[in-house]
């Protein structure tokens, strides 16, 4: 073990202390983020435009004037619009204002669909049987509100014959005209004919 006064070893005053007392260091990744919304005492702006709990305008006064008056009234004072100049705030219960907001969220959460892209694929030799079970396969998708990615794959020398997967493909595409929008026209991509089909609104 080196000696303490040896030069590879140099102890700081922090090292010097017990482990119990050695100062923790500051974690900056565990700072509280302010609200988005700022409330009451956190409203720093000189002056603001002030909006009672009834709608009426009180006029532009100092925040501490202004949160005073919401207090007498047990409400809180919240910067509706910060962008403003000056500030917008208005008198009202902040709790019961993020109840609401949180409910309307859910409720637009709840309405909001995930669009789905399903994938149907053909064959240039596919048959009428196949080809119609998967082309009911198509209407269903989109009857659920689901876009389509229709598909004629080649393979091998199949891709000599690009002409008998266009046709296949330009009859899909007529069939299903009535429930699609031709979201993007056939295109080859590698050895596949492509198309995105979307449902009619």
């Amino acid at each position: 073990m080196p000696a303490i006064n040896s030069p590879s070893v140099i102890l700081t005053q922090r090292d010097s202390l017990p482990r119990e007392e050695r100062p923790i260091p500051y974690d900056r990744s565990r700072r509280i983020p302010e609200p988005r919304t700022r409330t009451n005492e956190r409203i720093r702006a000189r002056e603001i435009r002030v909006i009672d709990e009834t709608g009426q305008q009180l006029g532009i006064l100092p925040p501490q004037d202004a949160l005073a008056i919401a207090r007498q009234k047990g409400l809180d004072l919240v910067e509706v619009s910060p962008s403003a100049q000056p500030p917008v705030c208005r008198i009202m219960d902040f709790g019961k204002y993020q109840y609401q907001m949180e409910k309307k969220a859910r409720e637009a959460r709840k309405h909001q669909r995930n669009i789905v892209i399903k994938e149907v694929k053909f064959r240039p030799n596919t048959d009428d049987h196949d080809y119609e079970f998967k082309k009911n396969n198509v209407l269903r998708f989109l009857g659920d509100g689901d876009k389509v990615k229709a598909v004629v794959q080649f393979r091998g020398r199949e891709i000599t014959h690009r002409d008998i997967g266009q046709q296949l493909m330009d009859r899909l595409l007529g069939d299903v005209t009535p429930a699609a929008n031709v979201e993007y026209r056939p295109r080859m991509e590698g050895n596949a004919l492509t198309a995105i089909l979307a449902p009619k609104k």
